[in-house]
């Protein structure tokens, strides 16, 4: 059994879920008001929250993606084409709003390490986008006719929680510098949404070229 796709496309994989977990976002504003507010340690308590929400989307998504390939190939292909559409909608989002980082001002401290680590994983479980982010981008590493679908997906799933939490915890641990070169450097961060939107298109563009096979 393996529990991994080929080696190019799992560093695909890692180079998409680094690129994505350094773009600023919601999840990323709530780490940084956090850490800011009230500390390393409640910033990283919301951090493990949305991890921990993204966990429990994207074992959901693997068991639906697999139980998929299970009943119908077809349909599976068929989930590739709107997963396709759906990411290229992501891909002119990045290019129309851009990403941001914006932190309210004057928010309260929570009391609670747990409040803080609650608030992140509500931020997440509350959120059907990414469940649907899930169940297009999976697809993309994973073939219909995979006899490891399941243990592949899990894996992916768990990969993307590893980047994303390595690299919001190093964020985290320098926050005030982040947010001061993030706000000094608005051009970079539109090449961040430069490179989401060639990202999202390009995995788009293959999901259609494979479903035409």
């Amino acid at each position: 059994m393996s529990f991994l796709p080929t080696t190019p496309i799992y560093l695909a994989y890692l180079a998409a879920c680094l690129l994505l977990a350094l773009t600023p976002g919601p999840d990323m504003a709530l780490f940084m008001q956090k850490t800011l507010s009230g500390g390393r340690a409640h910033g990283l308590a919301a951090l493990g929250g949305a991890m921990a929400g993204v966990l429990v989307h994207t074992f959901a998504a693997a068991l639906g993606l697999s139980a998929l390939i299970a009943a119908s190939s077809r349909l599976y292909g068929g989930l590739k084409i709107v997963g396709a559409l759906y990411l290229l909608w992501l891909a002119i989002s990045a290019l129309r709003h851009g990403s941001a980082l914006k932190l309210a001002s004057g928010a309260a401290v929570e009391t609670t390490l747990g409040r803080s680590f609650l608030t992140g994983a509500l931020i997440n479980l509350t959120n059907p986008k990414i469940i649907l982010f899930f169940v297009t981008f999976l697809p993309q590493f994973i073939e219909a006719g995979d006899a490891d679908a399941t243990p592949k997906f899990f894996a992916l799933g768990a990969t993307f929680v590893c980047v994303g939490s390595l690299v919001n915890a190093a964020l985290i641990v320098v926050a005030s510098r982040f947010v001061a070169s993030v706000r000094a450097h608005p051009k970079a961060m539109r090449g961040f949404d430069y490179a989401v939107a060639a990202l999202m298109s390009g995995f788009a563009a293959r999901l259609l070229i494979a479903a035409d096979r």
